[in-house]
């Protein structure tokens, strides 16, 4: 048995769960989202909560899509509600960020500045020219984001400039000492 898989999803007041089919559609005061359900599970919504079950416990997998489908549904009633908001920090002499419209415009210690597209469903903020916050309702997507924000220039270990998630420690290393 899937010990996450078990526990049950709680509704909280104001998000709407409609299941047809394979389908199950999440709506709340930040938007809707959707998502199709593999053929080994079926969901039941109750009085304030959403139980996850296997059609058959047996097969190869589902214990893994069980838990898996329990939490992607969680994750999904607590974007409609409340949303999720990654950030990030830029470290570095002449790194910043800028919005540009929608878009982030991003320098980094390159020759040229990076332009990181706006992505539906996601909306950038800058707190001054070294923080960026990723604010959406869908986890996934603004993981993604930041991550992908973060690739542009990652930090590097001697110094500790580039770009990292806000709170990330950065292992530092010493640099190479002058002749013995």
């Amino acid at each position: 048995m899937s010990r996450i898989g078990k526990v049950p999803v709680k509704i909280p007041s104001g998000v709407q769960v409609k299941v047809d089919g394979r389908k199950i559609e999440v709506k709340g005061s930040k938007g809707t989202l959707s998502r199709e359900l593999p053929a080994e599970l079926k969901v039941e919504v109750g009085e304030g909560i959403i139980n996850v079950i296997p059609v058959a416990v047996d097969a190869e997998g589902t214990k893994a899509l069980w838990g898996l489908y329990r939490v992607l549904i969680n994750n999904m009633v607590v974007g409609v509600s409340s949303g999720y908001k990654r950030e990030l920090e830029i470290f570095g002499v002449g790194y910043k960020v800028e919005l540009k419209g929608k878009d982030l415009n991003i320098a980094a210690g390159l020759s040229y500045q990076v332009l990181f597209k706006a992505r539906p469903g996601l909306e950038y903020k800058t707190d001054g020219p070294s923080k960026i916050v990723i604010e959406g309702i869908d986890k996934e997507s603004v993981g993604q984001a930041a991550a992908d924000i973060r690739r542009i220039r990652p930090p590097e270990p001697y110094k500790g400039k580039g770009i990292r998630y806000a709170g990330e420690r950065i292992r530092r290393k010493a640099g190479k000492t002058a002749g013995k």
